[in-house]
Order: C-alpha cells, then sequence, then structure tokens
C-alpha cells in the first residue's frame, strides 16, 4: 500500500538552543531546568503566540519554531533575545541562560505536526552559527525581511554549513544596539527594563534625567551629584504637566556610554537631561542639556554656577530652564511649589544626601540609617529624615526579613508620625510616612488619606504610587493596589522596587481570586531575585490554581532561606486589615507546605 503522501509547504523555521546547557546543568540542575521553563512559559510563548507562530517541539535546551513568514519569525527572534538580556541583567555571567537563534525561509514536510527537510536542517545549523544571545539568518529570510523591519544586518558572506551541499550566505541580527548589550550586564539594582518592547510616550511632554558625571575629581563626592539630580527630578516631577521618569530607572545607566535614542525607546520618553556637577570647596557648578531622544538633537545646554548655600537655588533654575523649554504654558503658580527647601541646614542635607546613596547603591541598611539619624540631629525638623528613618526600620522586616522588636517598631512610628506632622506637603514624605505607618503602625484609615494626598500633590512620584499600591494593597482593595503597582512601574520602568511592586501585584491577584496572572506577577520578580517574598507570593497562587508541586518547591526555597518561617507568622508579616484575609493567607501557605 503506498504511503500517505506528507504535506508541504514554504515556512519560516527557527531553531533556538542554550549553548552552555551542559554546563549549567552541572551547576545546578534543579535551577537551570526552572528558569528555562519560566523562560518558556512567560517569555517565548507569548512572544510566538503574538508574532503568528507556532512551537513545533521542545528537547531538552532545544525549540523548533514555525512562523508564516520571515518578518513575524525575526520579530519574534529579536523580542525573544532582548527580552532574554533583560531577564539575564542580575544574573551572574556563568549562571545566564543565553538562546542562540538561527532562522531560514524553506520548504518543509509536516508529519503530524512535525517538521523535517532541508529547511530544518539550514535553520539548525544557522542557529550553530549565531553568538550566545544572537540570531543569523539565512540569505533567503534576509530578502524577505530588509526593508521591511528596522533592524541592522551584518554579512556574514558564505558560509559551509554541516550535511548542506553548498555554501550559503548568513547574515546576522544586531540586538537592539549598544544600551541593550549594556543592560545585559547590569546588576539588580540597576535593573533593566520590565518589558522587551518599547514604551510609547505619553500624550505630554516626557523627560528622563540622566546621572549627571561628577567632576570634582573625587569619588567621595559622587553622592552629591547623584543627590542634585535627584533633586532636580523632584523639582521637576512636581509639574502636573509633565511626564517624569523616576531616579530609580534613569540610574540604571550609571556610568554606561548611553543611546540617548535608545533610551528614549526603553523608556518611553521624548527628552532626555544630561549633565554634569562640580563640588569645589564652597563652589558648585551645574552644566545640563537637553536632547531631543527621538531624533538626538540638542535643543539646550547651559552653566549654572554658585555658593554652596544656594544649591537649591542652582537646581531650580535647571530645572525651570528645562520646563521653560518643553512645558512653556505651565503656572507661575506651579512653578512656586518646586521652590520648597528641603532643609537651611546644608550639612544635614548632606548627611541624608549620604544615607539616600547608601540605599539606592544597596549599601548596608544600618549605614544609611546612621546618615538619617546624622541628618536629623543637625535638624530636628527636616521631615523627609525622619520618613527615611522610618522607612529603613520597616525595610529590615518588610525587604529583608530582619523581624523587629517592640521598641524598634515604636521608634519606627515615632519617626513617621514626626514626618507626617513635618511633611508640609511634600508628597515622598507623605508617603513614605504613611506606607510605614499602615504595616508597622496599623493606622490603615491614615495611611490611605496620606498616600492618597501624595499622588494628588505629585502624580509623577514613582514612590507614592508604590506605597500607594502597598497601603491599598493591606486595606484590601485589590484593584486599587494593582492599579497603583502598574502606574509606578511606568514612571520607573527600571526601578529595583519594582520587583516587590509584582509581588504586591501577585498579593492582589490573590485576593481577586485570579490565581494565574498572581503566578505570572511573583514570577516576574523570581526571575531577578527568588526571595522568600516572592516564593510565597508565586506559593500561594500556585497552590491555588492547582500547581501544587511548584507551590511546594518553592515553599522549600523559602524554607532553606528562612528555616523558622510558620503560617503563625502571617500576622506580622502580611498584616492585611481583616483577620479572614490573613486568614486566607495562611490557609494557602498551609496547603503549599509551610509548617503550622
Amino acid at each position: 500500500m503506498a504511503s500517505e503522501r506528507l504535506e508541504r509547504r514554504l515556512a519560516a523555521v527557527v531553531a533556538a538552543d542554550v549553548p552552555a546547557y551542559g554546563r549549567l546543568m552541572h551547576l545546578n540542575d534543579e535551577r537551570t531546568l526552572a528558569d528555562l521553563k519560566s523562560a518558556r512559559r512567560t517569555l517565548i510563548l507569548p512572544a510566538v503566540t503574538a508574532h503568528r507562530g507556532r512551537i513545533v517541539k521542545t528537547v531538552s535546551d532545544e525549540m523548533l519554531l514555525e512562523f508564516p513568514s520571515a518578518v513575524e519569525a525575526a520579530q519574534c527572534a529579536v523580542e525573544v533575545q532582548r527580552g532574554m538580556a533583560v531577564r539575564n541583567a542580575p544574573v551572574p555571567e556563568h549562571e545566564r541562560i543565553e538562546f542562540r537563534i538561527g532562522i531560514h525561509l524553506g520548504d518543509v514536510m509536516i508529519d503530524e505536526d512535525d517538521l523535517f527537510g532541508d529547511g530544518v536542517n539550514i535553520a539548525a545549523r544557522l542557529e550553530k552559527l549565531a553568538e550566545p544571545g544572537g540570531i543569523c539568518i539565512s540569505d533567503d529570510a534576509h530578502r524577505q525581511i530588509r526593508g521591511k523591519v528596522d533592524f541592522v544586518f551584518d554579512d556574514l558572506g558564505a558560509q559551509t554549513l554541516k550535511n548542506i551541499a553548498e555554501m550559503m550566505r548568513a547574515w546576522r541580527i544586531r540586538i537592539g544596539g549598544e544600551a541593550a548589550q549594556e543592560l545585559s550586564g547590569s546588576a539588580p539594582a540597576n535593573g533593566s527594563a520590565s518589558s522587551d518592547r518599547p514604551v510609547a510616550p505619553p500624550d505630554m511632554p516626557s523627560i528622563a534625567v540622566l546621572p549627571f558625571i561628577n567632576m570634582s575629581g573625587d569619588p567621595e563626592q559622587e553622592y552629591f551629584a547623584d543627590g542634585m539630580v535627584e533633586e532636580i527630578i523632584t523639582a521637576l516631577s512636581r509639574f502636573k504637566s509633565l511626564f517624569v521618569i523616576a531616579r530609580n530607572s534613569t540610574f540604571t545607566y550609571k556610568g554606561k556610554s548611553v543611546d540617548i535614542k535608545q533610551i528614549g525607546r526603553e523608556l518611553g520618553v521624548r527628552y532626555v537631561l544630561e549633565g554634569s556637577v562640580r563640588k569645589s570647596g564652597n563652589r558648585v557648578r551645574i552644566s545640563g542639556q537637553l536632547i531631543e531622544a527621538t531624533s538626538g538633537t540638542h535643543i539646550w545646554a547651559d552653566r549654572f554656577e554658585g555658593g554652596l548655600e544656594d544649591v537649591f537655588g542652582l537646581q531650580d533654575q535647571v530645572a525651570t530652564s528645562v520646563v521653560t523649554l518643553i512645558a512653556p504654558r505651565l503656572e507661575q503658580a506651579e512653578f512656586e511649589r518646586i521652590r520648597h527647601k528641603p532643609t537651611d541646614k546644608l550639612d544635614s542635607y548632606d548627611h541624608y544626601l549620604r544615607g539616600a546613596s547608601a540605599l539606592h547603591h544597596r549599601s548596608s541598611v544600618q549605614e544609611a540609617f546612621g546618615f538619617f539619624r546624622k541628618a536629623i540631629e543637625r535638624d530636628p525638623d527636616y521631615g523627609a529624615a525622619h520618613a527615611m528613618v522610618a522607612w529603613s526600620w520597616m525595610a529590615r522586616q518588610a525587604i529583608y526579613g530582619m523581624p523587629l522588636k517592640a521598641e524598634d517598631r515604636a521608634e519606627a512610628i515615632r519617626h513617621a508620625r514626626l514626618a507626617a506632622r513635618l511633611a508640609d506637603e511634600d508628597p515622598y514624605v507623605l508617603a513614605t510616612a504613611g506606607h510605614v505607618l499602615t504595616y508597622i503602625g496599623h493606622e490603615y484609615e491614615r495611611g490611605v488619606a496620606m498616600v492618597e494626598e501624595a499622588v494628588a500633590l505629585n502624580p509623577n512620584l514613582a514612590m507614592a504610587w508604590y506605597s500607594r499600591g502597598f497601603v491599598f494593597l493591606l486595606c484590601d482593595e485589590a484593584e486599587r493596589a494593582i492599579e497603583s503597582f502598574g502606574r509606578m512601574i511606568r514612571l520607573s520602568p527600571l526601578d529595583p522596587l519594582r520587583l516587590s511592586a509584582w509581588n504586591g501585584s501577585s498579593h492582589a491577584y490573590f485576593r481577586l481570586g485570579r490565581h494565574e496572572e498572581g503566578c505570572q506577577a511573583a514570577e516576574k520578580s523570581m526571575q531577578f531575585d527568588a526571595n522568600a517574598h516572592s516564593l510565597l507570593a508565586f506559593a500561594i497562587n500556585a497552590v491555588r490554581c492547582g500547581r501544587n508541586e511548584e507551590a511546594n518547591k518553592a515553599v522549600s526555597r523559602v524554607l532553606k532561606l528562612q528555616p523558622g518561617f510558620r503560617t503563625s507568622h502571617v500576622s506580622e508579616t502580611f498584616p492585611v486589615r481583616w483577620p479572614e484575609r490573613r486568614a486566607e493567607i495562611a490557609a494557602a501557605l498551609r496547603d503549599a507546605g509551610v509548617p503550622d
């Protein structure tokens, strides 16, 4: 009997593998399998689906994909490689999962949904020519793609491919320019974009202020240059007619050779401000230049110089110059609000900047705490310093898992209340203090009032939306919490605190019974830092949507990190307002394997 005739068709075939798979499995097989599975589920499958492709098969570290066009195949491949660069940003180089990808447009045979033929073989051979994190395509695919996508191609010339009779011309696709490559080597504190797609600018003037270069010749003055930028960002963000990216995101580019156009795409802004600070004795000089991100055109450049006692005035001058150029119709009343000085005592301000620098650079919380205390000693009415002392206490428990003693909790609450009294319409102080009073002081109604006032005063302040998210989460307002975390991440898409925001969103989805979405939010955080918070957020959602084995594994990892953790700790770790909500979390943890 004649064999059944095989179907043939023209297809864009994508072959991918992980060249370091054997070494990674030897290093840590459980982590490698979990990371690979997560990448396929949360990054690769959505990208393939979005570009009308299908996953033909996966074998170990290898994948075979099919697309209806070479353009769709290339767009998906670039998206995946950029996404993997983001995922790998906080991972040590020797532990990274990196794909190499080959693409060919050719004739294939289909048998029970599997693909065979030279079209598949050529894609697989091209894959071997690609570097880890790279994409290599055939000349046939290149002819279909060129002119239809905004990619840069490198001609690799004629190549000899194993088991392919004729030499074939090959091309390499550049993956997003130098800025994307630099991101792949950054640390989580200097994280990378939360999305591998370009971010659309909002329908209003939008700006990112890059870290200014310290021109003082003294590395110890780095904190001062960073502080100047933070104050300029704060001043700009108070204009409701501007959309201003938060400091935690723009500082991921610190110390890097930057591509302004790429930054505009990654952060979703139309303008970028860069510059330098020189502090010499009691003199300060600030130089700045404003660039239109899409074209790279320099719009304005200027220099501001004065005495150290005029430093706040110099910051105002920079902010005013920028606003005058990109938002000239702002009301004068709005401008007057940026002139509020944080303190008249410059030595107190200096200690505050040192404490902020210690926190931003992930130095010891205790070190930052000491600087904030010194700031208060020199100016007892410095509201922001009181807020950060309270925040430091909360961070020890909420972020670093260090339980607070009763006297420590009382101290945190005292400083948060002082900060609230001294806030004087400072949205950062209000948001931070309100967060602490809700989490540690259980002053739920007061916390809501404070964070709502903070976002009303400055809707551009990412930290205000972050605190609002957790306050509403603790007050059992899950939808508003998710909205707040989303706003925070849009304002600061590279912020290290977005990991915590994803965890908060995961808990909010748990409250709403949207457990798969809760798993996805926690997995975003876990891919950067699988700490106890992200693992627990994942576990409670996973166990409620039937992913029991994954939930059990997550809990096992938590108990290795914190052997003494028990369900009885829920009231302290997750101080949700209503007892029945805490009971729901405890029950899910218990079902996932946490001991009573």
